[in-house]
């Protein structure tokens, strides 16, 4: 009952944010059904569960995020000084990066994570291993260090394997 109702919160901030009708009963009663039959679809189709809104990372995701963006800054200040250098130092590199990640949130959640990164991109999430192309091998070692993985584990409060 949780994930509906906050599902049904987002939907209707959401509608409110795009349609901009705040003072129109009718529109506000119309988008307040559209939520409603959502949520009944939603919950009929068996979609409304744990992993497809995670209501239960709603704290922790300010303590995530703001890693994740400072590591998206530097990397694409590092992808930048190496694509406006002289010589540019590019080793591309394809990786199978083994994950202890259980939960398919939780390898969507890291693998997202390397490809919002500049310089990185999960090609595939294979079983227990991702498919990743990195500019660098430099970028490739950092992730096989794995702290992005450790981040995500405490992020989504899963037991790794």
């Amino acid at each position: 009952m949780a994930h509906a109702f906050s599902l049904g919160i987002v939907l209707f901030v959401t509608w409110l944010l795009l349609s901009g009708m705040y003072d129109v009963p009718l529109l506000v009663g119309l988008g307040i059904i559209s939520v409603v039959i959502v949520i009944y679809l939603s919950r009929r189709m068996g979609v409304l569960d744990r992993e497809a809104h995670p209501v239960h990372l709603s704290a922790r995701i300010f303590a995530y995020w703001p890693w994740l963006l400072l590591e998206i800054m530097k990397s694409n200040i590092d992808v930048a000084r190496r694509m406006f250098s002289r010589t540019p130092d590019i080793t591309p590199v394809l990786i199978r990066l083994p994950t202890r990640l259980r939960s398919d949130l939780g390898k969507v959640v890291y693998a997202n994570s390397i490809t919002l990164t500049p310089g990185t991109v999960t090609i595939l999430v294979d079983g227990d291993s991702l498919i990743v192309h990195s500019l660098t091998r430099d970028g490739a070692d950092a992730l096989e260090e794995g702290d992005m993985e450790r981040r995500v584990v405490a992020f989504t409060k899963e037991t790794a394997r």
